[in-house]
């Protein structure tokens, strides 16, 4: 059939985009390869020179041929900070929960100079830039909508500001809450500087014709403070990532971690129980190992010594995306850390998604009544529990290891309770509530 509806255009502006690698560029990038399915033109608005702490290359080939992406350079402070930090080029920037050292005078003094003079974070000097180079390409080249990515909340700013100066319907998008989210506190910010935040946080919410969130928590907790019309936008998972995939057979039980690991996921008494199982169970020694993808916070190796696991753990650091999916599929138990923070029911990490759709068996550690519980308890694949249930860790390990060696690894199809989270299907929700923000009548 002939797609005969008119496409609409939508101006998403976001600071991940491709070659950026990790879960933040996944989300405007999956926006901008399904929306036209739903009659919708992305046009593109991304910076030229970003600093990228994770760069990955296969994510060029998702973005549809033809996309109209516009750049302007950035100016970031962060290859300052390494500089004058005595970090490496490869080492990352954000010293605020990941570092690759125990922080020392010049990191404290960064954090403070970006929580309180970076407003609303380190690319805020992109904001006035991009807000007169917009203005003047709308001028010529119209859109329907706006939509931000968000953090940073430089887009959000961006975008707050063309919408308040075209009257373009603005949809706000946020990966992570901005004044709740779980690092706000660790940045040292004074009375002064956490006025200007939440002040520009509310006229946000003010302009904003429709906001979505991550998370039903992190929806909730945005509605307590004043944010109206918010709706839930998982991540979701993407089915054509795993296309031509199948899962290979570990020689030994293979506990996998992939992405990010701060200092406040650091998972002391799992480490402790997989100690003691080493030395309780014969046949649990020597056939296992424990692997890490991604950036860690260096305190985990140190504990990785601690506890004797240095044998069976391996530090794989950045994977390509294709490959880190094919050893989620391939693993018997995948891990999943949630931050030790206040607003952690809420937190939904991008890759669980993926993790779910493996069909693999999950452990998470984080808050019993989490988001993360609640749909593991509800598709049946796995178990949250607390960080300092150290029984509770030593019962589902000895039971999985024990089942697990039976299993022989086999491809998964998912069901309809688990595709209601693909990204397909979070895309064609988006796409109902650009039309009505734009249109003024709700979709039924």
């Amino acid at each position: 059939m002939p797609d005969v509806l008119p496409k609409k255009k939508v101006l998403i502006i976001s600071y991940y985009w491709p070659p950026a690698g990790g879960v933040s560029v996944l989300r405007s990038l999956k926006f901008v390869k399904y929306l036209p399915d739903h009659h919708w033109t992305p046009i593109v608005y991304a910076p030229q020179n970003p600093h990228y702490d994770v760069i990955d290359k296969d994510n060029i080939h998702q973005i549809p041929p033809g996309t109209l992406v516009l750049k302007q350079p950035i100016n970031e402070p962060f290859r300052l900070f390494k500089w004058l930090s005595g970090r490496k080029k490869a080492d990352a920037a954000n010293p605020v929960y990941l570092s690759h050292k125990k922080k020392n005078i010049i990191d404290l003094f960064s954090i403070w100079i970006r929580g309180n003079f970076f407003i609303p974070d380190a690319r805020c000097l992109w904001i006035k830039p991009s807000v007169k180079f917009l203005l003047k390409f709308l001028k010529d080249n119209p859109v329907d909508v706006i939509l931000s990515d968000g953090p940073p909340h430089t887009n959000t700013v961006i975008a707050m500001r063309l919408a308040q100066k075209t009257g373009i319907p603005w949809l706000a998008d946020f990966q992570d809450p901005w004044t709740q989210v779980d690092y706000y506190k660790m940045l040292s910010i004074g009375k002064w500087a956490d006025a200007r935040h939440r002040k520009l946080e509310q006229k946000c919410f003010q302009t904003a014709r429709k906001i979505t969130i991550a998370s039903p928590t992190w929806k909730t907790d945005l509605e307590q403070i004043g944010a109206k019309n918010v709706d839930v936008l998982y991540y979701g998972y993407d089915e054509e990532d795993f296309k031509d995939l199948r899962p290979e057979q570990n020689p030994v039980f293979t506990i996998l971690h992939s992405g990010v690991l701060g200092e406040d996921r650091l998972p002391v008494k799992l480490l402790q129980a997989l100690a003691q199982l080493k030395q309780e169970l014969p046949d649990f020694a020597g056939n296992f190992k424990l692997v890490f993808q991604g950036q860690c916070h260096y305190a985990l190796k140190e504990l990785i010594g601690h506890y004797q696991l240095s044998a069976e753990t391996t530090f794989e650091g950045f994977v390509p995306r294709k490959t880190a999916i094919h050893r989620m599929m391939s693993a018997n138990l995948l891990l999943l850390l949630l931050n030790q923070a206040d607003n952690a029911k809420g937190r939904i990490p991008g890759k669980f998604y993926e993790y779910l759709r493996t069909g693999n068996e999950i452990l998470s550690l984080g808050p019993a009544e989490s988001d993360v519980a609640n749909m593991l308890q509800e598709l049946k694949a796995g178990k949250c529990l607390e960080y300092n249930d150290l029984q509770g860790m030593q019962f589902f390990l000895k039971n999985i290891f024990t089942q697990q060696k039976e299993i022989e690894k086999r491809a998964f199809v998912p069901g309809p309770d688990l595709a209601k989270y693909s990204v397909k299907h979070q895309v064609a929700n988006l796409s109902i509530w650009l039309n009505e923000i734009t249109s003024g009548i709700k979709e039924k």
